[in-house]
């Protein structure tokens, strides 16, 4: 294949000219443009390779930026958010997470458009708007905050604990023993996240055998609990659930028409009552000593009892969804919401995908795959086992005419199907399948604190394979007495645990690898000391970046624990991934020529994708600071 990355990766770049800013022009005359901030330095030139051919037995040659992109944003967003929303509201607010991907899958194309013009990643090309680098560092250091909380080694060291403790939930809350025993295992889950990055030649080869490995196994299994042990009315409700534009929670008796018995379609939570409102209590335990109240008692099943229990059941009665445009047109009026988990669920359409600044990275992908003008640029080694590789500082661009045309439109295509048949089936399977163990396993309003979200599914999926039901396929085949009883309960309650670790645990490694990537890539090329820096070098200061951020990382982890950790996070991701559309739009519309730039439908989409997270950053903020 014309373009494979392995060919390009020793290629040098083209020489700099003596004033450091950029290459002089090549041979065909053609000189690069210095759009934007003059800080940042020229481009050099090059030519456009042409983009590869679908040929059957080279399919794998397509499996590129979406593949570990894709696999990436299979974490927490996918394994404890979603579930922790659809547990509680079943898959009606699954809409929000549509839009994000959408919008989501439009920006990764936009970055991908810089990266096939100047091989550079859309980080860098953000330093070259002005007012300049200075500016926009301050900016998206400030923005990428969120990433800096490894709440995926906080989340993933529950499902071990749980396994260590032979089945017991752990309460680091009011347990030493737990406490000290979550942070030392998801501290060690920090580090281990280190290794791919350190061995193996080129990181993004690692990266793809990692999220490679994770897809098939995480994919495999939830599937084998979707056909066996799902009934279709979970996955109508799921399925659905994407496409119910404008359902939002509310907080609302059963009883919609008021006579007084649960007539049907009003069981909301299944459990052939007609339930009321009950009202959520406030903390009454000082758990820090601080004088305030910060949390509840616990009942006797060791969960803590944050609302009354008037029918005790054991559950918070209450919640329920109604459709804006329904309301509207039925009643005249608007549904009150309920913003109790507003947090929660403007969370979950943040890293539904992958959410934040952690899209960018897609960017890199794509340079570091050696696609458009990438396959001149060179790629970050690992520390072990990365010899002969290097990465230019500069970008190089290529001179547009009907030729390099062609080819441009033919790698915007190979884009396109890359984000649209990879990256995107793998965000909505991803939230759908973790989604179905809530909704299949655990009984509608089910409320996790904040150290069990990762491990109540688990628990359900034990009771279900035990005793399957009727109407899935395993009592339906009567494969129910081969595949049931306690033996096979407990096999998939511990499996179901060792999912959540092999979905958690391999995101950290992409969250630290992203970070890392997206300011070394940056300081690489604005950097004048840095440009200075021998191109081989590149993999040992990516090696030592990686140590510092995990040192911070290792900071964070001892002082938060998970769910306010994914709570701070993702709000800076709302935050972040909004104004980074509008700006990767500003940026590809001012320094890229008028032949490669958006178009007007690109470019409406992009800033109303911007205004959706943007907003979603600011309802959970106004919650958080109790202003709603």
């Amino acid at each position: 294949m014309t373009n494979d990355s392995d060919q390009r990766l020793g290629s040098a770049p083209a020489a700099e000219n003596p004033g450091g800013d950029g290459a002089a022009p090549d041979p065909g005359g053609f000189v690069p443009p210095h759009p934007g901030s003059r800080k940042m330095p020229r481009w050099n030139s090059g030519e456009l390779i042409d983009a590869p051919r679908f040929v059957r037995k080279h399919w794998y040659a397509f499996l590129g930026p979406g593949l570990v992109a894709g696999a990436s944003a299979i974490g927490g967003g996918e394994w404890l958010l979603g579930p922790l929303v659809t547990a509680r509201y079943g898959g009606a607010l699954l809409w929000l997470a549509t839009l994000s991907i959408l919008a989501q899958g439009l920006y990764n194309i936009e970055v991908s458009r810089y990266t096939l013009y100047t091989g550079e990643p859309i980080f860098t090309g953000k330093f070259r708007t002005l007012p300049g680098p200075q500016f926009w560092l301050v900016v998206y250091l400030v923005l990428d905050f969120g990433t800096v909380f490894p709440y995926l080694a906080a989340t993933a060291a529950t499902p071990v604990m749980i396994l260590l403790l032979g089945g017991e939930m752990p309460a680091p809350d009011s347990v030493p023993l737990h406490w000290w025993m979550h942070k030392l295992t998801a501290s060690g889950i920090l580090v281990a996240s280190m290794v791919p990055l350190i061995f193996g030649g080129k990181v993004y080869n690692s990266l793809k055998a990692v999220m490679s490995f994770k897809l098939v196994a995480v994919f495999g299994f939830l599937l084998i609990l979707a056909v066996f042990y799902s009934r279709p009315s979970t996955w109508i409700d799921i399925g659905t659930g994407f496409f119910k534009f404008g359902t939002v929670p509310v907080l609302s008796g059963e009883d919609r028409n008021g006579n007084g018995r649960l007539d049907p379609g009003e069981d909301w939570d299944g459990d052939g009552h007609l339930d009321v409102v009950e009202r959520r209590l406030e903390p009454t335990i000082d758990s820090d000593g601080d004088g305030r109240p910060d949390t509840w008692e616990r009942g006797p099943q060791g969960r803590l009892v944050k609302h009354e229990d008037l029918d005790g059941d054991g559950y918070p009665d209450g919640a329920n969804v109604e459709n804006v445009f329904v309301a509207w047109f039925a009643k005249g009026v608007l549904p009150t919401v309920d913003f109790t988990l507003i947090a929660f669920i403007a969370a979950m359409a943040a890293i539904a995908g992958n959410g934040g600044l952690g899209n960018t990275t897609v960017s890199n992908f794509t340079r570091d795959q050696g696609w458009g003008m990438g396959h001149h640029v060179g790629a970050i080694p690992s520390m072990v086992g990365g010899k002969g590789i290097s990465l230019s500082h500069v970008g190089t661009v290529f001179e547009v005419d009907r030729h390099s045309l062609t080819r441009w439109r033919r790698w915007y295509r190979h884009v396109l199907r890359d984000q649209c048949l990879i990256w995107m089936p793998a965000c909505f399977i991803g939230l759908a399948l973790p989604s179905m163990l809530s909704v299949e396993f655990l009984r509608r309003g089910t409320e996790a604190d904040r150290w069990n979200a990762a491990a109540l599914t688990a628990e359900g999926v034990g009771r279900q394979v035990a005793n399957p039901p009727d109407g899935v396929l395993v009592t339906l085949t009567g494969l129910s007495q081969v595949l049931g009883g306690s033996s096979w309960g407990n096999l998939f309650w511990g499996s179901t645990l060792f999912c959540g670790f092999l979905v958690l645990a391999p995101s950290m490694v992409g969250t630290i690898d992203g970070i890392v990537r997206r300011w070394l890539d940056t300081f690489w090329t604005s950097s004048a000391w840095l440009r200075k820096v021998d191109p081989a070098m590149i993999g040992k200061v990516y090696f030592w970046m990686v140590m510092a951020y995990s040192f911070l990382g290792l900071i964070m982890l001892w002082m938060n624990p998970p769910t306010t950790l994914i709570k701070l996070a993702t709000i800076c991701f709302n935050f972040a991934l909004g104004i980074s559309c509008c700006h990767t739009l500003v940026l590809n519309i001012v320094l890229l020529p008028p032949e490669l730039r958006p178009g007007w439908f690109v470019r409406v989409t992009m800033v109303l994708s911007g205004l959706f997270f943007f907003l979603l950053g600011l309802v959970a903020t106004l919650r958080e600071l109790g202003q709603i």
